[in-house]
């Protein structure tokens, strides 16, 4: 079973910044498209960014455009989510998720990531 770590949330003031990180333990994220999602109490969950297996490929959301950026370190077996310039409204526990199959390009579609992490929580004070 693959297993995701998240990590690198926590409390922050409007307007800063925080890096998440996304690992494996025990699996591979270096060949498979990888995505960010987010849900804030009370509200389902959101998608916030995807990246392609190479990351030349990176979507997401209007929400988040210029504010966050994901990339990945294939040396590094790890993804990242750096979010600049973060509201109050961006508060929320962030999980990062694996694409269940090789060969797809950049999604939002829940439903084609298989395995998920236990989340960070973000929290944005105003």
């Amino acid at each position: 079973q693959v297993q995701l770590v998240e990590s690198g949330g926590g409390l922050v003031q409007a307007g800063g910044s925080l890096k998440l990180s996304c690992a494996t333990s025990g699996s591979t994220l270096r060949s498979y498209t990888v995505g960010w999602f987010r849900q804030a109490p009370g509200k389902k969950r959101e998608f916030v960014a995807s990246i392609n297996w190479s990351g030349d490929r990176t979507y997401g959301p209007d929400s988040v455009k210029g504010r966050f950026t994901i990339s990945r370190d294939n040396a590094k077996n790890t993804v990242y989510l750096q979010m600049n310039s973060l509201k109050p409204d961006d508060t929320a526990v962030y999980y990062c998720a694996r694409a269940g199959s090789l060969g797809l390009g950049v999604s939002s579609a829940e439903y084609l990531y298989n395995d998920w992490g236990q989340g960070t929580q973000v929290t944005v004070s105003s």
